[in-house]
């Protein structure tokens, strides 16, 4: 197969190159590079998309683009209508995140963006932007999949999210005292980007056609902790803190500089992390255990110590658990 990769460097669509390679396809990735390097065994086009695509990349079989600018989807889909197409939107589609057990066909779309906007001027854009995309595609190529990822997780992660839970955990002793976010039974899902990768790919050599979300199973914030820390060997105190406590404290959601990654206000975002994976699943998904991804992330981040981990300070995390305890709550047992 002749695959293109609209990308190659970063995180996903690396390891849908790299995963291709390995399986003997003939890979180009078209990309600027300037963010990282192609697999070895690819073939690298040094695209700037915003500028069209050179005309040296020639024909192909099918075609995963992760793009999220609708004037870059437009111009690749009247390049290729005849390739099948994988394309990797999200869950970010969605205008309902409260609703659990969602997938496609059952929620509804945010309302499309048909322009290209400026994420760093207005981060809302995001989603309809994908909305866009997706009906580019579905509506300009002979045959296409579209991918809905939720929280892509694993080696090579470049938002540092997921990522601060082994980092966390792998830097205690069993033990030791650590903060869990809101309800031990919120739910959760992650994915791990090489079991993404390989769906994709298989898509590609398939020719599946439909729309899917790319998630994990739905899961217990707290077995998904309890997976990371199996995974990272060892056997922390967990406290479990709820969102009121957090918030009043100036601790943040999701991500960011002193933020709690995986909690998700209740009940708004419900759904954000609770889609039905079971048409994934019927369609080849097969996610590994989170013990696993755990183990390699952590080993991946002490072999890149500049990785990007986001999330609470170890320093403001301890604060926040004794002021908790201050406020009349036990000590872990």
């Amino acid at each position: 197969m002749k695959l293109l990769v609209l990308g190659g460097s970063v995180f996903l669509s690396r390891a849908v190159a790299e995963d291709a390679v390995r399986r003997g396809h003939e890979v180009t990735c078209a990309c600027r590079g300037s963010s990282g390097s192609v697999p070895f065994g690819a073939r690298h086009v040094v695209t700037d998309r915003a500028a069209g695509l050179p005309d040296e990349l020639g024909d192909f079989d099918a075609v995963v683009d992760v793009a999220r600018h609708p004037s870059w989807v437009r111009a690749a889909v009247a390049r290729f209508p005849l390739a099948h197409w994988v394309f990797v939107s999200t869950v970010n589609v969605y205008e309902d995140e409260s609703t659990p057990g969602g997938r496609p066909g059952t929620l509804p779309l945010r309302e499309p963006i048909h322009e290209d906007v400026d994420l760093s001027v207005d981060g809302e854009a995001y989603g309809p932007m994908k909305v866009a995309c997706e009906e580019i595609v579905l509506d300009g190529v002979a045959s296409a999949m579209v991918v809905r990822p939720g929280l892509i997780v694993g080696p090579g992660d470049p938002t540092g999210r997921f990522t601060y839970w082994p980092a966390r955990l792998g830097a205690v002793s069993d033990g030791d005292e650590v903060l869990a976010p809101g309800s031990p039974d919120d739910a959760v899902q992650v994915i791990d980007v090489r079991d993404l990768a390989e769906w994709v790919v298989d898509s590609c050599e398939a020719r599946t056609e439909g729309v899917y979300d790319g998630v994990g199973p739905t899961t217990r914030i707290e077995d998904v902790l309890a997976a990371t820390a199996e995974g990272t060997g060892v056997s922390p105190a967990w406290t479990w803190v709820p969102q009121e406590f957090l918030a009043d404290r100036d601790v943040a959601p999701w991500a960011g500089p002193r933020a709690v990654p995986l909690w998700l206000p209740r009940p708004e975002y419900d759904g954000m992390l609770a889609h039905d994976v079971q048409p994934s699943l019927d369609a080849g998904l097969r996610p590994r255990p989170v013990a696993d991804t755990a183990r390699d992330t952590l080993a991946w981040l002490r072999a890149h110590p500049d990785a990007t981990v986001t999330g609470v300070s170890r320093e403001d995390e301890l604060e926040v658990l004794a002021a908790w305890h201050e406020a009349g709550h036990s000590l872990p047992a």
